[in-house]
């Protein structure tokens, strides 16, 4: 599947996550304002030829995996369509997918055909009316179905995200915890991140150490190691007499020195760090007449730009939804 890409760090860097739109049909209060998001237009936007174009030169590079992340990627119309048609063209390629979940019940049938392998479905608690509350319009009702009917069709990589907030979900940690007893499902709890667009706040923080400290006064954790180099940043246990559990501690225990991924958002920036507002646009590449070729140089130009972490370069002032999930 073509050579290794190295940074300059010597971090081989095999992993693409793309936003196919930033439009969500959900409003997080963590992610994005209840209003006033101005949504990048339909001409801005990639087209799904102009996305393959791009996955193309990445698998030539020595991609390995592909992770399609939106906003919410189910609310663009010929989504699946269009995966099906990733899937047949590059087969040997990993596909994964992050959703809300909300629309997953509907589609998830048709996924498996679509090459999809893993599936991450964000779920930040499994009370109704707090779902409700930091959805701001959600149903959890909604994605408890699309899990359960991943469940059903065999979807063996799936992991439900979990984003830990002090004083809203933390009094979930157990009911999750159980929630990995009965169902064949990860869940992996993940520090609050500032992003941009004035919704962060550091009195909701709570770190991944704590929130471990937390589980472990009542249930003993057994360490998981190894996996695939295709496999993200988590730190995974196995719970006594649970599931598996795992925790992303972004801010606090860093794990740049092991970053192995590209970020693409829905208009062709193609990002090296989630923090940092540099990048290169292969949209211009691509309109202005670019070969795969220049594609290949303007990927390669977003990896010489990795920073050694997060912390050397400016955090980006746009909101989650518009940089890719």
């Amino acid at each position: 599947m073509g050579k290794e890409l190295k940074d300059k760090f010597n971090r081989v860097i095999t992993y693409l996550r793309i936003s196919v739109t930033d439009r969500c049909n959900l409003r997080c209060r963590y992610c994005m304002p209840e209003k006033g998001v101005e949504f990048y237009s339909h001409d801005e936007i990639l087209r799904y030829e102009e996305i393959e174009k791009i996955i193309d030169a990445a698998v030539e590079l020595g991609m390995k995996k592909v992770r399609f992340t939106g906003g919410e990627p189910f609310v663009r119309r010929g989504f699946v369509e269009f995966l099906t048609r990733v899937h047949k063209r590059f087969p040997d390629l990993e596909i994964a997918l992050t959703t809300n979940g909300v629309l997953l019940g509907k589609y998830v049938d048709l996924l498996k055909n679509a090459g999809v392998s893993r599936l991450n479905v964000s779920m930040d608690t499994l009370i109704p009316e707090k779902y409700r509350y930091i959805t701001r319009v959600g149903k959890l009702g909604d994605v408890l179905h699309g899990i359960d009917r991943a469940i059903k069709v065999g979807f063996e990589y799936l992991r439900i995200n979990v984003v830990a907030m002090k004083g809203f979900n933390t009094d979930e940690l157990f009911d999750f915890v159980d929630f990995t007893a009965v169902k064949p499902v990860i869940v992996r709890f993940i520090e609050f991140m500032p992003l941009g667009g004035g919704v962060w706040n550091k009195d909701r923080f709570v770190s991944a150490v704590e929130l471990r400290k937390m589980i472990e006064e009542k249930r003993k954790l057994h360490p998981l190691v190894g996996g695939k180099d295709t496999d993200g940043p988590a730190v995974y246990y196995k719970v006594e007499g649970a599931g598996i559990i795992g925790f992303i501690a972004a801010m606090t225990e860093h794990f740049c020195e092991r970053c192995n991924r590209l970020r693409l958002t829905s208009i062709g920036q193609l990002r090296p760090c989630l923090f940092s507002d540099r990048g290169v646009d292969l949209r211009a590449i691509l309109r202005g007449g670019g070969s795969k070729e220049d594609l290949m140089r303007g990927i390669t130009e977003a990896v010489n730009m990795k920073p050694a972490g997060w912390w050397e370069v400016i955090r980006t002032s746009t909101v989650m939804s518009r940089i890719g999930g």
